[in-house]
């Protein structure tokens, strides 16, 4: 049984050590030098820090950053990545919520730093690479290391704005790994196509799997998001099979033709996840890789990942929205109303709670938050079990697959009605021509709007929005964006688009 994640990487090292483990294009690493660099890097900073101290990671996203990762690990210090496309302010209060001393960083990363306050050791990772190995050192710091240690904190924004670090273990990243692998046909021959930055949680899903079975993981450089006929050259050239990406990336492809004209011919593995999949694109991605396999995930960072996916083994009706399916193996998944009763008759909606190793060790260094969102669980009170509360409503359909309908506090009353602007979303991704979409409820006018990316008109999207929700529930303003704005990490930027739209009313 495991209980350290390098057991993984050195495993691999030693079954395949020569064959491409990470690479952006440029930039290739196989097994072998993954390994020794890795520790390498972590005798020379195990000549500065201290084991158990955080250790801020400035580099550009290529694989030398994901090195410096394991190189934290084999320090016993939980690495905090960053990123140098981050704005200045939330880098300064990441570095300043986990007290970090340390800080690794590389010649993109130097030009970042330069502009921060950060007054603890700043350290090269060229520098730090060029320590010889001292396998006596690194022996006697992973004799020490439990399964309960924390390997990263990685961080995530409230309804606040204000970054909150979650800090996950050992156990549960290997929980993780092993759950996801079990249920997406992962192998020694798969070849990811990473699209996510490196400071998330979310390239877990290709790092974790790459390391266990030694396959191959290439970091899509971002600019070929920008054009997706480059992105597709890039994705065949490498004969790339498997993609986890975010919807908005998907849809870029598919609402733009490409699929038909230069389609990504080695796929046989899509999952998707992080907002609704608009029917009408998915269907584009179905029909254009018959022979391929698509699952829909779901998890929150808080729950180290993934912790739901659903298979497409069998066609959608029209309108049906896309299930997130069922808990991988090993994690609990429960639905509780507002008076803590437990859901589990088909088609009433709950709060989703999560329970078992997935469930992370908390924020860092934000007990109050902690506290918050990792309870005890509500379903009994006969011992200690921190539980996580997401936030987030879902219902089972009549099959029993979960439908997720969106989150709790995206949930309005408007005219004397409670709505979930989740499903009005959920409603208007079934509309032929629409990419993307956000809705969003101005308190101050008591008005919903709705704003969109893709070729459809208004008056097409409001007619079969008519034909799907009650009156109450349609919005009075919809607006067709060029674009629509997202995150670092790819989701929509409802935050952003609210503080647009409630200016646009207020002026």
């Amino acid at each position: 049984m495991r209980t350290n994640i390098l057991e993984y990487l050195e495993e691999s090292a030693k079954r395949v050590p020569d064959k491409l483990a990470f690479s952006d294009g440029e930039e290739s690493l196989t097994f072998e030098r993954v390994l020794c660099t890795a520790q390498s890097l972590a005798t020379g900073l195990l000549g500065t820090a201290q084991p158990g101290e955080p250790v801020a990671i400035l580099m550009k996203r290529r694989p030398a950053q994901i090195v410096a990762f394991f190189a934290c690990i084999y320090a016993a210090c939980p690495y905090v990545p960053l990123d140098s496309s981050m704005p200045k302010e939330r880098m300064e209060l990441i570095l300043s919520s986990v007290g970090a001393k340390y800080l690794i960083y590389d010649d993109e990363g130097k030009k970042a730093l330069e502009g921060l306050g950060f007054s603890g050791d700043a350290l090269a990772y060229d520098e730090l690479a060029k320590a010889k190995i001292n396998e006596n050192i690194l022996a006697k710091v992973r004799k020490k290391q439990i399964d309960t240690d924390p390997i990263y904190m990685v961080f995530t924004s409230g309804s606040t704005g204000v970054p909150k670090g979650v800090a996950a273990c050992h156990r549960s990243v290997i929980d993780y790994t092993e759950s996801l692998c079990e249920a997406l046909p992962f192998s020694e021959d798969t070849v990811f196509g990473n699209q996510t930055p490196l400071f998330f949680d979310a390239p877990l899903k290709e790092i974790m799997p790459t390391i266990k079975y030694g396959a191959t993981t290439y970091l899509i450089p971002k600019k070929l998001f920008l054009f997706p006929t480059r992105l597709c050259d890039f994705l065949n050239e490498h004969k790339i099979n498997t993609i986890c990406w975010v919807v908005s990336a998907l849809t870029m492809v598919s609402s733009l033709g490409v699929l038909e004209t230069n389609p990504p011919k080695y796929l046989s593995t899509v999952a998707f996840g992080s907002e609704v999949f608009p029917l009408p694109q998915y269907r584009l991605w179905r029909e254009a890789l018959p022979g391929a396999t698509f699952f829909n995930l779901y998890g929150p960072t808080e729950a180290t990942g993934m912790s739901c996916y659903w298979k497409a083994e069998r066609e959608l009706a029209d309108g049906e929205p896309i299930p997130i399916g069922r808990p991988f193996r090993n994690t609990d998944l429960f639905l509780l109303g507002e008076r803590d009763e437990k859901i589990e008759q088909a088609n009433k909606p709950g709060e989703i709670y999560l329970r078992g190793t997935c469930v992370t060790l908390g924020y860092y260094n934000n007990p109050e938050k902690t506290s918050e969102a990792f309870v005890q669980n509500p379903l009994q009170n006969h011992y200690p079990e921190l539980v996580y509360k997401t936030g987030d409503n879902a219902y089972y359909n009549e099959l029993g697959e979960l439908i997720f309908v969106g989150r709790k506090d995206a949930q309005i009353k408007h005219m004397g009605h409670r709505i979930e602007l989740g499903e009005i979303e959920a409603a208007a991704a079934t509309v032929n021509g629409l990419q993307l979409c956000c809705a969003l409820y101005d308190e101050a006018q008591k008005q919903i709007a709705l704003f969109y990316t893709g070729l459809v008109d208004e008056k097409t999207i409001l007619s079969e929005l008519s034909k799907k929700l009650p009156r109450y529930m349609l919005p009075t303003r919809l607006e067709r964006l060029p674009k629509m704005p997202l995150t670092p990490n790819g989701k929509i930027d409802r935050r952003g688009l609210k503080e647009r739209f409630l200016l646009q009313t207020q002026n």
